[in-house]
């Protein structure tokens, strides 16, 4: 992500239009939505803005589809869900929450009043609240004090001031998703795993879509459909159209017929598309396996388009390894798969270069009906994390990442045998 100043505040970027790629406009920021950390001494990390779309509908757009704040112009990746924005309990809104709240200055113990917050991008791409703009209150002591000016103003820094009160006490759930805020999905996953039903659907129900969604596909099936029954139909939909279509897929082929078809009429229309196909497959074919998001370009695209594609935060590693090269259209199935080109062959070339000047021809693209070990030796055979798999017109029809391939592989009881403590080795030693 680009910013045209080093630390933005949101006071004053409410009003500034959100524009897609193509400088369309998609509305105006209204709010930034931020999640406290363990203990209020850390600095929020930002999550999203809340976006007026026309219609005078406010919408999350999530941090991680922002590609660009600057002067008069939020640039986003395009993709923006349309559903009402509804504030969780555990997520605190700048403008509505923040804003005009006491605060007390460490440093000598005196009242002051927000007037602005400012974010700033760490190293790590993350935003976080660092910099406070706040007005020191005066106490009028004399009818004097009322004329003269307002109490004076400072930049402080977040952790030069304490609450009165601690803002995340009626937050349910709250402190438990904080201290999890920077674990990986599966880590998360575990955690929920050990919960009650009930702690953990309160979780569940705090949690961000997206985040969300991640952490289902790394719960075992019959858990994860656990979720989805207790979180509603549209709900469900929702999580089920942000996953990667081959999780979203396996998901479905567990439910009965009638409850996965109501959840594909729920979902939007493009997204159940793509699910609807892999559901076709057998589960132990190289079609029940692969997702149907791989990064396509055509030849023309340069080395510089095809590293934002995979520079993108939402794309799985596996994908980003490698883009590959077809004829339009380039929405599977696409016209004519021409190879693939790796990320590193990318990065020993010049930006303005062509992608189909640098294409791998040599990995042969396998048919949907390959079983998963002929999937699995073409991946360990040229040392690969993503195959291509192509219809019998050379139509590039999905990738199968080597991460689905191990989950295949593996015992479906992998995660209970991962948290088991390892027994007596040989020797007697642990």
């Amino acid at each position: 992500m680009s910013v045209g100043t080093e630390r933005i505040f949101i006071a004053r970027l409410a009003g500034t239009n959100v524009l897609d790629p193509l400088g369309d406009l998609v509305g105006k920021v209204r709010d930034a939505v931020v999640v406290y950390r363990s203990t209020l001494r850390q600095q929020p990390k930002v999550i999203g803005f809340v976006v007026e779309v026309p219609g005078r509908r406010r919408v999350f757009v999530p941090i991680g589809r922002v590609t660009s704040i600057d002067v008069g112009a939020v640039i986003t990746t395009g993709l923006v869900n349309m559903r009402r924005f509804v504030k969780r309990a555990s997520e605190t809104l700048v403008m509505g929450d923040l804003l005009d709240q006491r605060l007390i200055l460490r440093s000598d113990q005196s009242s002051v009043i927000i007037e602005d917050i400012g974010i700033e991008q760490q190293r790590n791409r993350d935003w976080e609240v660092s910099r406070l703009f706040v007005r020191r209150q005066k106490e009028q002591r004399t009818p004097l004090d009322a004329l003269r000016r307002r109490g004076e103003t400072m930049q402080v820094d977040w952790t030069d001031v304490e609450f009165p009160v601690d803002p995340s006490d009626e937050q349910h759930a709250t402190q438990l998703i904080a201290a999890y805020q920077e674990t990986k999905p599966a880590d998360l996953a575990d955690v929920l795993r050990e919960l009650d039903l009930r702690r953990r659907m309160d979780v569940v129900r705090e949690l961000s879509d997206e985040r969300l969604a991640d952490v289902l596909e790394e719960l075992p099936e019959d858990e994860a459909i656990e979720v989805l029954d207790g979180v509603g139909l549209e709900r469900s939909a929702l999580l089920l159209e942000t996953m990667q279509p081959d999780d979203a897929a396996d998901l479905l082929g567990e439910l009965p017929d009638e409850q996965a078809e109501r959840l594909l009429q729920a979902m939007d229309s493009d997204e159940a598309e793509d699910v609807r196909t892999l559901l076709a497959y057998d589960d132990d074919t190289a079609g029940g396996l692969m997702t149907t998001e791989p990064v396509i370009l055509s030849p023309e695209a340069s080395i510089a388009e095809a590293l934002a594609h995979v520079r993108k935060s939402e794309l799985p590693a596996a994908l980003a390894a490698a883009v590959f090269v077809c004829r339009q259209p380039l929405e599977p199935p696409t016209g004519k798969y021409l190879g693939l080109v790796h990320i590193q062959e990318m990065l020993r070339h010049p930006p303005h270069e062509s992608v189909g000047a640098l294409l791998d021809t040599e990995v042969e693209p396998l048919p949907p009906s390959a079983p998963t070990g002929e999937v699995a030796a073409l991946l360990a055979a040229y040392n690969l994390v993503s195959v291509p798999i192509t219809d019998e017109d050379d139509h590039l029809v999905g990738v199968v990442t080597v991460d689905d391939v191990l989950d295949a592989l593996l015992p479906e009881d992998w995660r209970e045998q991962r948290d088991e403590p390892k027994g007596d080795t040989a020797d007697g030693t642990n």
